[in-house]
Protein backbone atom coordinates (compact mmCIF):
# COMPACT_ATOMS: atom_id res chain seq x y z
CA UNK A 1 0.00 0.00 0.00
CA UNK A 2 1.10 3.57 -0.67
CA UNK A 3 2.01 5.61 2.35
CA UNK A 4 1.09 9.22 2.98
CA UNK A 5 4.61 10.20 1.84
CA UNK A 6 3.88 8.76 -1.62
CA UNK A 7 1.15 11.34 -2.24
CA UNK A 8 2.27 14.08 -4.64
CA UNK A 9 1.01 17.65 -4.48
CA UNK A 10 0.83 20.45 -7.03
CA UNK A 11 2.43 22.84 -4.52
CA UNK A 12 4.24 20.71 -1.89
CA UNK A 13 5.03 23.75 0.28
CA UNK A 14 1.35 24.70 0.71
CA UNK A 15 -1.05 22.99 3.10
CA UNK A 16 -4.07 23.56 0.85
CA UNK A 17 -2.45 22.28 -2.36
CA UNK A 18 -4.33 20.00 -4.74
CA UNK A 19 -3.15 16.40 -5.08
CA UNK A 20 -1.13 15.72 -8.22
CA UNK A 21 -1.89 12.60 -10.24
CA UNK A 22 1.11 10.28 -10.25
CA UNK A 23 2.47 9.17 -13.64
CA UNK A 24 5.69 7.55 -14.79
CA UNK A 25 8.27 9.59 -16.72
CA UNK A 26 7.65 7.51 -19.86
CA UNK A 27 3.91 8.17 -19.66
CA UNK A 28 4.59 11.90 -19.18
CA UNK A 29 6.85 12.07 -22.22
CA UNK A 30 4.45 10.04 -24.39
CA UNK A 31 1.50 12.24 -23.43
CA UNK A 32 3.41 15.48 -24.08
CA UNK A 33 4.67 14.29 -27.48
CA UNK A 34 1.18 13.14 -28.52
CA UNK A 35 -0.44 16.38 -27.34
CA UNK A 36 2.17 18.59 -29.02
CA UNK A 37 1.76 16.73 -32.32
CA UNK A 38 -1.98 17.22 -32.07
CA UNK A 39 -1.60 20.93 -31.25
CA UNK A 40 0.84 21.41 -34.16
CA UNK A 41 -1.55 19.76 -36.63
CA UNK A 42 -4.43 21.95 -35.44
CA UNK A 43 -2.40 25.17 -35.60
CA UNK A 44 -0.69 24.49 -38.93
CA UNK A 45 -3.79 23.11 -40.66
CA UNK A 46 -5.92 26.11 -39.78
CA UNK A 47 -3.09 28.55 -40.52
CA UNK A 48 -2.81 27.04 -44.02
CA UNK A 49 -6.53 27.66 -44.60
CA UNK A 50 -6.23 31.27 -43.34
CA UNK A 51 -3.23 32.02 -45.57
CA UNK A 52 -4.84 30.36 -48.60
CA UNK A 53 -8.11 32.27 -48.41
CA UNK A 54 -6.44 35.56 -47.48
CA UNK A 55 -3.77 35.42 -50.20
CA UNK A 56 -5.43 34.03 -53.32
CA UNK A 57 -7.89 36.40 -55.00
CA UNK A 58 -9.98 33.55 -56.44
CA UNK A 59 -10.93 32.57 -52.90
CA UNK A 60 -12.21 36.02 -51.93
CA UNK A 61 -15.91 35.13 -51.93
CA UNK A 62 -18.58 35.31 -49.19
CA UNK A 63 -18.69 31.62 -48.25
CA UNK A 64 -14.90 31.50 -47.88
CA UNK A 65 -15.08 34.41 -45.43
CA UNK A 66 -17.03 32.05 -43.17
CA UNK A 67 -14.50 29.25 -43.69
CA UNK A 68 -11.62 31.65 -42.96
CA UNK A 69 -13.30 32.93 -39.79
CA UNK A 70 -13.84 29.33 -38.68
CA UNK A 71 -10.15 28.63 -39.32
CA UNK A 72 -9.21 31.67 -37.19
CA UNK A 73 -11.32 30.36 -34.29
CA UNK A 74 -9.88 26.85 -34.58
CA UNK A 75 -6.36 28.28 -34.90
CA UNK A 76 -6.86 30.17 -31.63
CA UNK A 77 -8.12 26.99 -29.97
CA UNK A 78 -4.88 25.28 -30.95
CA UNK A 79 -2.57 28.23 -30.32
CA UNK A 80 -4.01 29.70 -27.11
CA UNK A 81 -6.23 27.11 -25.42
CA UNK A 82 -4.65 23.71 -26.06
CA UNK A 83 -1.12 24.39 -24.69
CA UNK A 84 -2.39 25.36 -21.23
CA UNK A 85 -4.99 22.60 -21.25
CA UNK A 86 -2.22 20.17 -22.19
CA UNK A 87 -0.23 21.06 -19.07
CA UNK A 88 -3.33 20.92 -16.87
CA UNK A 89 -4.37 17.53 -18.24
CA UNK A 90 -0.97 15.85 -18.07
CA UNK A 91 0.21 17.38 -14.79
CA UNK A 92 -3.31 17.33 -13.28
CA UNK A 93 -2.43 20.73 -11.81
CA UNK A 94 -2.95 24.35 -12.80
CA UNK A 95 0.24 26.39 -12.41
CA UNK A 96 -0.87 29.69 -13.96
CA UNK A 97 -2.91 31.34 -11.20
CA UNK A 98 -6.60 31.72 -10.39
CA UNK A 99 -7.15 34.86 -12.47
CA UNK A 100 -5.66 33.34 -15.60
CA UNK A 101 -7.70 30.20 -14.94
CA UNK A 102 -10.90 32.24 -15.34
CA UNK A 103 -9.56 33.98 -18.44
CA UNK A 104 -8.47 30.69 -20.00
CA UNK A 105 -11.81 29.03 -19.21
CA UNK A 106 -13.68 32.00 -20.68
CA UNK A 107 -11.74 31.91 -23.94
CA UNK A 108 -12.01 28.11 -24.02
CA UNK A 109 -15.81 28.27 -23.88
CA UNK A 110 -15.89 31.21 -26.28
CA UNK A 111 -13.69 29.71 -29.01
CA UNK A 112 -15.25 26.24 -28.87
CA UNK A 113 -18.79 27.63 -28.95
CA UNK A 114 -17.84 30.04 -31.73
CA UNK A 115 -16.46 27.11 -33.74
CA UNK A 116 -19.81 25.32 -33.44
CA UNK A 117 -21.71 28.48 -34.47
CA UNK A 118 -19.49 28.85 -37.54
CA UNK A 119 -20.23 25.25 -38.54
CA UNK A 120 -23.93 26.01 -38.18
CA UNK A 121 -23.75 29.06 -40.46
CA UNK A 122 -21.64 27.16 -42.99
CA UNK A 123 -24.50 24.65 -43.08
CA UNK A 124 -26.89 27.55 -43.82
CA UNK A 125 -24.58 28.68 -46.63
CA UNK A 126 -24.47 25.16 -48.13
CA UNK A 127 -28.26 24.94 -47.87
CA UNK A 128 -28.73 27.95 -50.14
CA UNK A 129 -25.97 26.76 -52.49
CA UNK A 130 -27.56 23.33 -53.03
CA UNK A 131 -31.28 23.86 -52.38
CA UNK A 132 -31.78 27.39 -53.74
CA UNK A 133 -28.90 28.01 -56.19
CA UNK A 134 -30.80 30.60 -58.25
CA UNK A 135 -31.00 32.96 -55.26
CA UNK A 136 -27.69 31.96 -53.65
CA UNK A 137 -25.64 34.97 -54.78
CA UNK A 138 -28.41 37.42 -53.93
CA UNK A 139 -28.86 36.05 -50.39
CA UNK A 140 -25.36 34.95 -49.37
CA UNK A 141 -23.63 38.31 -49.85
CA UNK A 142 -20.62 39.74 -48.03
CA UNK A 143 -23.05 41.69 -45.83
CA UNK A 144 -24.96 38.53 -44.89
CA UNK A 145 -21.75 36.64 -44.19
CA UNK A 146 -20.43 39.54 -42.08
CA UNK A 147 -23.59 39.21 -39.98
CA UNK A 148 -23.04 35.43 -39.66
CA UNK A 149 -19.46 36.01 -38.53
CA UNK A 150 -20.47 38.74 -36.06
CA UNK A 151 -23.11 36.50 -34.47
CA UNK A 152 -20.66 33.56 -34.38
CA UNK A 153 -18.23 35.67 -32.32
CA UNK A 154 -20.58 37.87 -30.29
CA UNK A 155 -22.99 35.34 -28.76
CA UNK A 156 -20.23 32.90 -27.65
CA UNK A 157 -18.30 35.86 -26.17
CA UNK A 158 -21.30 37.01 -24.14
CA UNK A 159 -22.07 33.45 -23.06
CA UNK A 160 -18.50 32.62 -22.05
CA UNK A 161 -17.41 35.79 -20.27
CA UNK A 162 -20.85 36.45 -18.82
CA UNK A 163 -21.02 33.01 -17.21
CA UNK A 164 -17.42 32.43 -16.14
CA UNK A 165 -16.20 35.87 -15.06
CA UNK A 166 -19.41 36.87 -13.31
CA UNK A 167 -19.51 33.64 -11.28
CA UNK A 168 -23.27 33.44 -11.84
CA UNK A 169 -22.90 29.80 -12.87
CA UNK A 170 -21.82 28.91 -9.31
CA UNK A 171 -24.86 30.37 -7.55
CA UNK A 172 -26.38 27.01 -6.63
CA UNK A 173 -23.16 25.11 -5.88
CA UNK A 174 -21.20 27.41 -3.57
CA UNK A 175 -20.88 24.71 -0.89
CA UNK A 176 -19.62 22.15 -3.41
CA UNK A 177 -16.99 24.55 -4.78
CA UNK A 178 -15.80 25.26 -1.22
CA UNK A 179 -15.46 21.53 -0.54
CA UNK A 180 -13.21 20.91 -3.59
CA UNK A 181 -11.26 24.16 -3.44
CA UNK A 182 -7.47 23.79 -3.40
CA UNK A 183 -4.43 25.54 -4.83
CA UNK A 184 -3.71 24.24 -8.33
CA UNK A 185 -7.30 23.52 -9.31
CA UNK A 186 -8.78 24.96 -12.50
CA UNK A 187 -12.09 23.42 -13.51
CA UNK A 188 -15.18 24.89 -15.11
CA UNK A 189 -18.19 23.79 -13.07
CA UNK A 190 -21.75 24.99 -13.72
CA UNK A 191 -24.86 24.58 -11.61
CA UNK A 192 -27.85 22.70 -13.01
CA UNK A 193 -29.61 25.73 -14.47
CA UNK A 194 -26.60 27.13 -16.32
CA UNK A 195 -25.54 23.68 -17.46
CA UNK A 196 -28.89 23.15 -19.19
CA UNK A 197 -28.90 26.65 -20.71
CA UNK A 198 -25.28 26.38 -21.91
CA UNK A 199 -25.77 22.96 -23.48
CA UNK A 200 -28.90 24.15 -25.29
CA UNK A 201 -27.28 27.33 -26.65
CA UNK A 202 -23.85 25.89 -27.46
CA UNK A 203 -24.77 22.43 -28.70
CA UNK A 204 -28.37 21.25 -28.92
CA UNK A 205 -29.83 24.17 -30.91
CA UNK A 206 -26.90 24.41 -33.40
CA UNK A 207 -26.86 20.62 -33.78
CA UNK A 208 -30.59 20.41 -34.51
CA UNK A 209 -30.22 23.19 -37.09
CA UNK A 210 -27.25 21.46 -38.76
CA UNK A 211 -28.86 18.03 -38.79
CA UNK A 212 -32.09 19.36 -40.33
CA UNK A 213 -30.20 21.38 -42.95
CA UNK A 214 -27.83 18.57 -43.91
CA UNK A 215 -30.67 16.04 -44.16
CA UNK A 216 -32.45 18.39 -46.57
CA UNK A 217 -29.20 18.99 -48.52
CA UNK A 218 -28.57 15.26 -48.72
CA UNK A 219 -32.10 14.62 -50.03
CA UNK A 220 -31.85 17.41 -52.62
CA UNK A 221 -28.35 16.26 -53.68
CA UNK A 222 -29.58 12.70 -54.24
CA UNK A 223 -32.52 14.05 -56.25
CA UNK A 224 -30.09 16.06 -58.39
CA UNK A 225 -27.94 12.96 -58.93
CA UNK A 226 -30.96 10.97 -60.15
CA UNK A 227 -31.99 13.73 -62.55
CA UNK A 228 -28.46 14.15 -63.87
CA UNK A 229 -28.01 10.39 -64.29
CA UNK A 230 -31.22 10.21 -66.33
CA UNK A 231 -29.99 13.07 -68.52
CA UNK A 232 -26.58 11.42 -68.90
CA UNK A 233 -28.21 8.23 -70.14
CA UNK A 234 -30.11 10.28 -72.69
CA UNK A 235 -27.37 12.56 -74.06
CA UNK A 236 -24.12 11.08 -72.66
CA UNK A 237 -22.77 14.50 -71.69
CA UNK A 238 -19.35 14.50 -70.01
CA UNK A 239 -20.17 17.77 -68.21
CA UNK A 240 -23.25 16.21 -66.69
CA UNK A 241 -21.18 13.21 -65.61
CA UNK A 242 -18.79 15.57 -63.84
CA UNK A 243 -21.73 17.38 -62.23
CA UNK A 244 -23.19 14.08 -61.03
CA UNK A 245 -19.81 13.14 -59.54
CA UNK A 246 -19.60 16.49 -57.76
CA UNK A 247 -23.08 16.08 -56.30
CA UNK A 248 -22.18 12.66 -54.89
CA UNK A 249 -18.92 14.04 -53.51
CA UNK A 250 -20.77 16.92 -51.88
CA UNK A 251 -23.26 14.57 -50.22
CA UNK A 252 -20.41 12.35 -49.00
CA UNK A 253 -18.52 15.36 -47.62
CA UNK A 254 -21.60 16.54 -45.72
CA UNK A 255 -21.95 13.09 -44.14
CA UNK A 256 -18.34 13.27 -42.97
CA UNK A 257 -18.88 16.82 -41.65
CA UNK A 258 -21.80 15.81 -39.43
CA UNK A 259 -20.20 12.51 -38.43
CA UNK A 260 -16.99 14.21 -37.27
CA UNK A 261 -18.87 16.97 -35.46
CA UNK A 262 -21.13 14.58 -33.52
CA UNK A 263 -18.29 12.15 -32.79
CA UNK A 264 -16.14 14.95 -31.35
CA UNK A 265 -18.69 16.94 -29.37
CA UNK A 266 -21.48 14.58 -28.29
CA UNK A 267 -19.55 12.70 -25.53
CA UNK A 268 -18.42 15.95 -23.91
CA UNK A 269 -21.85 17.57 -23.87
CA UNK A 270 -23.55 14.38 -22.68
CA UNK A 271 -21.10 14.15 -19.76
CA UNK A 272 -21.48 17.87 -19.07
CA UNK A 273 -25.29 17.61 -19.10
CA UNK A 274 -25.53 14.74 -16.63
CA UNK A 275 -22.67 15.66 -14.29
CA UNK A 276 -24.57 18.21 -12.12
CA UNK A 277 -27.44 15.73 -11.71
CA UNK A 278 -24.96 13.03 -10.61
CA UNK A 279 -23.49 15.28 -7.91
CA UNK A 280 -20.41 15.93 -10.08
CA UNK A 281 -19.30 12.32 -9.83
CA UNK A 282 -17.89 12.07 -13.38
CA UNK A 283 -14.18 11.11 -13.15
CA UNK A 284 -11.77 13.91 -14.07
CA UNK A 285 -9.87 11.59 -16.41
CA UNK A 286 -13.05 10.88 -18.38
CA UNK A 287 -13.79 14.59 -18.68
CA UNK A 288 -10.24 15.18 -19.94
CA UNK A 289 -10.66 12.52 -22.63
CA UNK A 290 -13.98 14.02 -23.76
CA UNK A 291 -12.53 17.54 -23.69
CA UNK A 292 -9.62 16.61 -25.97
CA UNK A 293 -11.98 14.72 -28.26
CA UNK A 294 -13.97 17.96 -28.53
CA UNK A 295 -10.77 19.92 -29.21
CA UNK A 296 -10.00 17.49 -32.03
CA UNK A 297 -12.88 18.96 -34.04
CA UNK A 298 -10.78 22.10 -34.45
CA UNK A 299 -8.10 19.90 -36.02
CA UNK A 300 -10.56 18.05 -38.24
CA UNK A 301 -12.24 21.21 -39.58
CA UNK A 302 -9.37 22.33 -41.85
CA UNK A 303 -9.08 18.76 -43.13
CA UNK A 304 -12.79 18.47 -43.88
CA UNK A 305 -13.32 21.98 -45.25
CA UNK A 306 -9.93 22.29 -46.89
CA UNK A 307 -8.20 19.08 -47.87
CA UNK A 308 -11.37 17.71 -49.51
CA UNK A 309 -11.21 20.45 -52.14
CA UNK A 310 -8.67 20.50 -55.02
CA UNK A 311 -8.26 24.28 -54.74
CA UNK A 312 -6.93 23.90 -51.21
CA UNK A 313 -4.47 21.24 -52.27
CA UNK A 314 -3.12 23.57 -54.96
CA UNK A 315 -3.00 26.48 -52.51
CA UNK A 316 -1.19 24.34 -49.93
CA UNK A 317 1.35 23.25 -52.55
CA UNK A 318 1.96 26.91 -53.44
CA UNK A 319 2.47 27.78 -49.77
CA UNK A 320 4.84 24.91 -49.02
CA UNK A 321 6.84 25.38 -52.23
CA UNK A 322 7.21 29.13 -51.64
CA UNK A 323 5.33 30.08 -54.80
CA UNK A 324 3.19 32.53 -52.84
CA UNK A 325 6.26 34.77 -52.56
CA UNK A 326 6.49 35.04 -56.34
CA UNK A 327 5.23 38.12 -58.16
CA UNK A 328 1.48 38.17 -58.77
CA UNK A 329 1.04 34.77 -57.05
CA UNK A 330 -2.25 35.96 -55.57
CA UNK A 331 -3.76 35.78 -59.07
CA UNK A 332 -2.88 32.10 -59.47
CA UNK A 333 -5.68 29.98 -60.97
CA UNK A 334 -6.60 27.40 -58.34
CA UNK A 335 -9.58 26.02 -60.25
CA UNK A 336 -7.84 25.25 -63.51
CA UNK A 337 -8.67 21.66 -64.50
CA UNK A 338 -5.80 19.53 -65.71
CA UNK A 339 -6.44 16.66 -68.15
Amino acid sequence: MSSVMDVQYCYPSLNDSCIRRSRTIITHIALYISAMIFVTITVCGNLAVIISISHFKQLHCPNNVLVCSLAVVDFLVGFIIMPYSMVRTIESCWYFGDRFCKIHSSFDVMFCTSSIFHLCFIAVDRHYAVCDPLHYYSKITFTAVALFVAVSWAIPSLLAFGIVLSGICLTGIADYMTSISCVGLCVLVLDKLWTVLSVFVAFIIPTIVMVCIYIKIFIVAKRHVRVINNMVESIKSSKLQISSKNERKAAKTLSIVMGAFILCWLPYFVAMSFDPFLNYATPVVLFDVFMWLAYSNSGFNPIIYGFFYPWFQKALHAILSGKIFCHNSSAMNLFLETH
